[in-house]
Formats: C-alpha cells, sequence, structure tokens
C-alpha cells in the first residue's frame, strides 16, 4: 500500500523540480516560437552561468543568486552578439528551425568543450551556509536551497510575463510571433526584436542553470539531458505559449517525483515519452496552445 507520506513529499518535490524546468522550457519556447529558431544551446547556456555562480561562491563568496547580477547581463549581451553574427545569417535560409539546429547544435559542442576546457568533467555542486537547512511541513520536509530555486524560476517566468505583456517592445514580440508580415507592416523592426528575444532567451537559460544548480549537480555534458526535458516542455506545452511551458514543467516535474518515488529510473523516461507520444497523437499543436 502506498504511503500517503511518500506521495506528498514526491509530489512537492516533483513541482519545486518543475519550476526549473519551466523557466528553461519559457525561454526555449520563445525563440521557437517567435523566430522559428530552436537553440540546441540553450541548456548549455544555463550550465555556463551554474559555473559562473559556483565559482564565485567558492573564490568570493558570493551568493549563487547575487551572481546573476553579472551573469544574466553577460548572457543577454552574448545572446544579441550571437544573433547578430550567427542567427541573422541564417534567417534567409529556406529551413531556418533545421538551419538553427544545425548551428546550435555546433555552438553547444563548442560551449561544452571550452566549459570541459576550463573546469575540466567533474562533477559540482553548489553548497552554501543554508544548503543543509530545511523547512519541515509536518511529514513533508522542503530544503531550502530546493525553495529558493523553485522562487527564482517562478520570478524568473514572472519577469519574462510582465515583459511580454506589459511593456511595449514585449507586446511587439508577442505581434511578431502572432503575425509576422503585420507586424513589419505597422512599423515594428523585426531584426530587432528577434535579437532582444533571443538575448532575453538565453538570460533566462542562466537563471534557470543557477535554480537547477542548487538542486542538482552537473558538468559541461549535463546539458544535453536537460535538453531532452526542455523538448518535453515545450512540446507539451505548446510552442511560444509562455503559460503552456510554464505548466507543462509543473507537469513533467511531478511526473517525475511520483514516478520516480514508485517505479525504477529506467521507467520515469519511459512514463514521459509515453506521455509526449499521446499528446503528440491527440493534440500535436500543445496541451495550451489554441
Amino acid at each position: 500500500m502506498w504511503n500517503p507520506v511518500v506521495i506528498l513529499q514526491s509530489i512537492v518535490s516533483g513541482i519545486l523540480m518543475g519550476g526549473i524546468f519551466a523557466l528553461f522550457g519559457v525561454g526555449f519556447s520563445l525563440t521557437w516560437g517567435v523566430m522559428k529558431v530552436i537553440n540546441i544551446a540553450h541548456a548549455a547556456f544555463g550550465i555556463l552561468a551554474a559555473y559562473v555562480a559556483y565559482w564565485g561562491l567558492t573564490v568570493f563568496g558570493i551568493d549563487p543568486i547575487l551572481s546573476l547580477a553579472v551573469s544574466l547581463p553577460l548572457l543577454f549581451c552574448a545572446g544579441v552578439l550571437i544573433h547578430r553574427f550567427l542567427v541573422q545569417p541564417i534567417t534567409r535560409s529556406r529551413d531556418v528551425v533545421v538551419a538553427s539546429m544545425v548551428l546550435t547544435f555546433g555552438l553547444a559542442i563548442v560551449l561544452e568543450n571550452l566549459m570541459l576546457l576550463a573546469w575540466s568533467p567533474d562533477e559540482r555542486l553548489i553548497t552554501t551556509g543554508y544548503s543543509s537547512t530545511s523547512i519541515f511541513l509536518g511529514d513533508i520536509i522542503i530544503r531550502i536551497s530546493n525553495l529558493l530555486a523553485f522562487v527564482l524560476s517562478m520570478v524568473g517566468i514572472g519577469a519574462i510575463y510582465l515583459f511580454l505583456y506589459r511593456t511595449r517592445t514585449g507586446k511587439a514580440v508577442r505581434a511578431t510571433w502572432q503575425d509576422p508580415e503585420g507586424a513589419a507592416l505597422q512599423g515594428i523592426n523585426l531584426r530587432r526584436v528577434s535579437m532582444i528575444t533571443f538575448g532575453m532567451a538565453i538570460a533566462s537559460s542562466g537563471a534557470g542553470g543557477v535554480a537547477m544548480a542548487y538542486m542538482y549537480s552537473f558538468n559541461p555534458p549535463a546539458h544535453n539531458l536537460w535538453l531532452i526535458f526542455l523538448f518535453l516542455v515545450v512540446i507539451v506545452g505548446g510552442v511560444g505559449s509562455i503559460l503552456g511551458s510554464a505548466v507543462a514543467g509543473l507537469i513533467i516535474g511531478v511526473i517525475i517525483g511520483l514516478s520516480g518515488a514508485f517505479f525504477p529510473m529506467q521507467w520515469v523516461n519511459v512514463l514521459l515519452f509515453g506521455l509526449l507520444m499521446g499528446i503528440l497523437l491527440i493534440k500535436p499543436e500543445g496541451l495550451f496552445r489554441k
């Protein structure tokens, strides 16, 4: 008989994990939905931010969240430059999706090898003074570091949502996503909008990477595993849907949490990809895409 405490603990752990999936997925979904660019290097930039946070903590004693004040602007600028000199030229390609996947796959390999050269393949884990502190809600245990990772993810998603729905530039991004030709006729600079979108998506991956590093150990090749979850989140939630990606991330987190508690780990991926195939058959545009 299943223990209710184990089930509740698994659900809570899954929600906390799902928040990170959600933040990663929102940025990944943005570039895919607005620009038709599938950025295979998205998670690799998150790992890069995790290393910046790790070394900021171990060398200078800077809290990982405070390190985002440095890494996010740098990642945004890196995203703008990558878009200008690498992504923008391929937008003239007949098949932007395939061209972007090939280009960013190469970029991911370059980033991974640079990180291996700089930091070795050894796994790292962010450990702060509060990492061993936990909150007890009855029999449910919540680590402070995991809760901070979840809060950071929710704040990141909220900031992206406010940008898209409360600012003129954000509304231009949404208009470009919904109708590029109509947006251009209204005087929106599509190139500028795409550049801002790509930079913002890369910066969001940095926040996701730091949140991830609070909960899991990481090394340069870890981005390959996270990329699989990114595709799951975006396909389940619907390409370009901010709300959909956020909810899908939480759903997938809960599924992983519950599955890992009651089934061998090799069955977790079977259940996830079974869910993916079912959604593709029933609602290929995603659960939250109209």
